[in-house]
């Protein structure tokens, strides 16, 4: 009788350690689950926004100060609604300098997007079918800013921004580019050439898609890139920065190389993330 105490002491000590392994093993799961929940999180693109109702636009709304469109999906009509890739037509929305445009879905036909032509901010606009090009930024002075803050674009064959003018042009805020040719080019072979600056700083790009930005070293464009985070790409056929030999004979320009250089192309291995 004096041996049994022991023993259910033992077996009182055997039981709880089972149940605190197990209790231990549970909460490292629960963690595990959430810390896979988060990095989950952080690598899903937000949803694209439901417009409030369609306007169309048959004739370019120009735009002075700033226009709020309150989420509605603009799209071209008439002489706007071809939905051609015509390098020559017209856009939607043509900002004058320092305007500013939000809250803007572009639907298709989307025209030529939208013109800057100088300073501008476009901010939560949203381009559901890139026509010719999503917007173009030309300003001629070496002061002009122009900005893309949040929104997004999809299906463009070619170019989602074309940036003609001089300045900087930066996108930034969370911006999605899914289905895309190049997010950003400088004008390759424009009559007139200016040394460019972009920026593209917290962006979303999901395959497919051929190119980041595109800018001429020859002129002295350059691109930073930071914190962009590239979607079903495991095979990294979306270059992050192209250099290019550009010209203003409007002949097709030479590609030189891609990758970062420190001076043209200007990130590191860090500031792209793929996912």
């Amino acid at each position: 009788m004096a041996s049994s105490a022991p023993a259910r002491s033992r077996t009182h000590r055997r039981a709880f350690a089972a149940g605190a392994a197990a209790f231990a093993l549970a909460g490292t799961a629960i963690l595990a689950g959430s810390l896979t929940g988060t990095a989950n999180a952080a690598t899903t693109t937000a949803a694209w926004p439901t417009p409030t109702k369609s306007k169309p636009v048959p004739a370019t709304i120009e735009v002075s100060g700033v226009y709020d469109g309150k989420m509605q999906r603009f799209y071209g009509s008439g002489d706007l609604g071809d939905g051609g890739q015509n390098e020559n037509q017209s856009p939607l929305f043509q900002l004058k300098d320092g305007a500013v445009l939000s809250n803007v879905v572009i639907g298709a036909p989307g025209a030529d997007g939208i013109h800057c032509l100088g300073t501008c901010t476009l901010k939560n606009v949203w381009w559901e079918d890139v026509g010719e090009d999503a917007a173009s930024f030309k300003g001629k002075s070496a002061s002009a800013v122009y900005r893309v803050e949040g929104g997004g674009a999809k299906k463009a064959s070619d170019k989602v921004f074309q940036f003609n003018g001089a300045g900087t042009l930066t996108v930034t805020g969370g911006f999605q580019v899914a289905d895309f040719g190049k997010l950003v080019r400088s004008c390759g072979n424009c009559s007139t050439q200016y040394k460019r600056k972009v920026v593209v700083d917290n962006v979303d790009a999901t395959a497919p898609g051929k190119a980041l930005v595109g800018i001429n070293s020859n002129y002295g464009d350059s691109a930073t890139l930071r914190s962009v985070r590239i979607h079903g790409d495991s095979s990294k056929k979306i270059k992050p920065c192209v250099r290019y030999e550009g010209n203003n004979t409007g002949t097709e320009p030479k590609v030189l190389g891609s990758g970062p250089d420190g001076t043209y192309c200007r990130y590191s291995a860090s500031d792209i993330t793929y996912n």
